[in-house]
């Protein structure tokens, strides 16, 4: 049918309406397009500008060179060595898996780095690199590093591992770096983003973990290009942080060494050696000792258990954290807080008949047969219990103990090591809050010969001595400078004591090293100008005394023996502990004796130092020793040390 005018106006009308709707969307849809792209290229440039960067931009965290550990010398016992190591980051890597399998087709990684890497891997941020493996040959990091185009992820890296270049000298001093654990973050209270890279070392024992904050250094970055497939194309820039603070010692590594060496002829011991003066710890010696360098990486559990299975107990450094009853070189603390209370003239005379009776009970002195009449240097020189016993019953347990604590005995110094222990020394409120009990008579004998409850480790020993001979509070000092700044020497002033008293107890130390009947005197020095004064100890180890060759090597008594000298100008206070070696004078004396002789030498003291009977032995005891000669100051030390 044809159509009319009239429908085709109004078809053409309708045409023209729907045309301009339209083209009235069409032009809203382009102006907000517009107004959109003016929006992102104008007004939002710089920030999808800076969304562009960031996806081929990566920033990578740079740990910073750990502060190196000197001796009073400048020889390292702590520094850093370079170890080339593979790392992965994940969301680099794509399928992690398979970027490992590649890398194995190139250089040989065991079942279970590749086991550890992907726990690693699972555990931590995408961005944070995980190192698969590390301590690589030039050879591995050259294969890598040429096929890193086709390694998504994967980079070849040179970093730094602790090395410690004295190995067992200062294991129990510097203590030793291990990589991070999550145990060790349960325990530290530290935000620092460089505890969360994988196997980043810290400081578990000793030195290394009391100054850890100080030697870890301030973490650095890196700005590094990668394209779309995660592989690095070029380092844009980098800032290499702040290196740790290094620090110097006050040890001596020669002395140190010849500690380690004299005392490991023995099966378990320790010793202590303290610069009189200044509080200078000048050697620290603990005999089984370990090698520190097995821990770095984290120790194999075979090794382990070797050093946590031995009965003479490696691992533990007893010359501070050992604490031992002091046995008869209490004695001079109980002589001073008689002589300090008015209970004892400088000439009265006490008679040992072999023993003192208190109710239905005996306490014997070590001479079964009595000493006789002995005044103070005499009970010094020959060790009388007897003469103790009455002093103890006249001067009460309170007295001693207040005078025992101005030597150092029941203090925990603020040192640098692990464990430092305070020991006991008991009275009679100590007793009360910590048993329950009144304190009795008979605890007071026991102590004044150095039993019972009094423990006291090597460390509070030689500053015990240290004081006696400078008659100073000297305090002991481990750490010398601080990035090149001095340490304060502190307790410097006098002891609140009658010098008299003190010349008195010096006296009777020397009687006991340079007279006949001394309990020292084998252990003497013949050398003019060296003459040493000391106090011999055994510490019971069983309540009934046996005879030690009867009983098995843990049931027999600890021998002692502390020292100082010169007599007349003294430089430094030695003191010793052999763990069940028997009596002082035959097992810790000579020990005592030749490292008091080094200390003054610097080296092997000459043979005429010695009794001239004692040479030919002295002379095959020193063949014998491992000692090292390859000491020598660090050249990479830094000018602020």
């Amino acid at each position: 049918m044809k159509r009319t005018n009239r429908d085709t106006e109004t078809s053409a009308g309708r045409v023209t309406r729907r045309s301009l709707v339209l083209g009235s969307v069409q032009l809203g849809i382009a102006g907000v397009l517009g107004w959109r792209m003016q929006q992102m290229q104008v007004e939002q440039a710089d920030q999808f500008r800076l969304l562009a960067e960031e996806n081929r931009i990566n920033m990578r965290l740079l740990a910073p060179a750990r502060g190196m550990i000197f001796d009073r010398n400048g020889i390292p016992l702590a520094e850093n060595s370079q170890n080339y190591r593979i790392v992965i980051v994940r969301e680099d890597a794509g399928d992690v898996e398979a970027a490992l399998e590649k890398l194995r087709q190139l250089i040989y990684i065991g079942d279970d780095e590749i086991e550890r890497t992907l726990k690693e891997i699972a555990r931590r941020s995408s961005f944070v690199p995980v190192t698969v493996t590390d301590q690589r040959s030039w050879d591995d990091l050259a294969a890598v590093a040429v096929n890193t185009p086709a390694l998504p992820g994967i980079t070849p890296d040179v970093g730094l591992t602790r090395n410690y270049p004295l190995g067992p000298d200062y294991a129990h001093v510097v203590g030793y770096v291990g990589p991070v654990s999550d145990y060790d973050l349960s325990k530290i209270d530290d935000d620092d983003p460089l505890l969360q890279i994988p196997k980043f070392q810290i400081g578990k024992t000793g030195v290394e973990q009391k100054y850890e904050h100080d030697l870890r250094g301030k973490a650095g970055a890196k700005r590094i290009e990668v394209n779309a497939a995660g592989r690095v194309m070029r380092e844009l820039d980098r800032d290499e942080g702040v290196p740790g603070t290094d620090l110097q010692l006050t040890v001596e590594s020669k002395l140190q060494n010849f500690t380690e060496a004299r005392l490991a002829l023995g099966l378990s011991a320790a010793a202590v050696v303290m610069d009189v003066q200044t509080g200078d710890l000048v050697a620290v010696g603990n005999a089984p000792t370990f090698d520190p360098n097995k821990f770095v990486r984290g120790i194999s559990v075979s090794d382990y258990g070797d050093l946590t299975g031995n009965k003479y107990r490696p691992l533990a450094n007893k010359a501070v954290q050992g604490a031992y009853p002091p046995g008869s070189t209490f004695k001079m603390l109980v002589s001073l807080a008689a002589l300090e209370s008015g209970l004892l003239s400088s000439d009265e005379t006490i008679y040992c008949g072999g023993y003192t009776e208190l109710g239905n009970r005996r306490f014997h002195c070590w001479k079964r047969g009595g000493h006789g009449r002995m005044n103070l240097e005499q009970s010094l020189q020959q060790s009388c219990d007897v003469f103790y016993y009455e002093l103890a019953q006249r001067v009460g347990i309170d007295r001693i103990a207040e005078q025992a604590r101005k030597f150092g005995i029941g203090e925990e110094f603020d040192l640098p090591m692990s464990a430092v222990t305070s020991g006991v020394m008991p009275d009679k409120a100590w007793k009360r809050e910590r048993y329950g009990q009144e304190w009795r008579v008979g605890d007071s004998l026991n102590a004044a010969i150095g039993q019972g409850y009094v423990l006291s480790s090597p460390l509070q020993l030689a500053v015990m001595t240290a004081r006696i001979a400078s008659g100073t509070r000297i305090k002991p000092r481990l750490v010398k400078s601080i990035d090149g700044v001095e340490t304060p020497v502190v307790g410097a002033e006098p002891l609140d004591l009658n010098e008299g008293h003190l010349r008195l107890i010096r006296k009777g130390m020397y009687a006991v090293s340079n007279t006949g009947r001394g309990t020292g005197y084998g252990s003497r020095i013949e050398r003019e100008g060296f003459t040493m004064a000391g106090k011999s100890g055994t510490s019971q180890v069983r309540s009934v005394v046996v005879n030690n060759a009867d009983v098995p090597w843990e049931e027999r008594d600890h021998g002692l023996f502390v020292c100082y000298a010169p007599y007349d100008n003294p430089k430094y206070a030695v003191s010793v502990i052999v763990e069940h070696g028997g009596g002082g004078s035959s097992a810790a004396a000579p020990v005592a004796r030749d490292i008091m002789l080094f200390a003054l030498h610097g080296e092997l003291p000459p043979l005429e130092s010695y009794p001239s009977n004692d040479r030919g032995k002295i002379e095959e005891l020193f063949a014998g020793l491992d000692l090292r000669s390859d000491f020598r100051p660090s050249e990479n030390r830094r000018s602020r040390v």
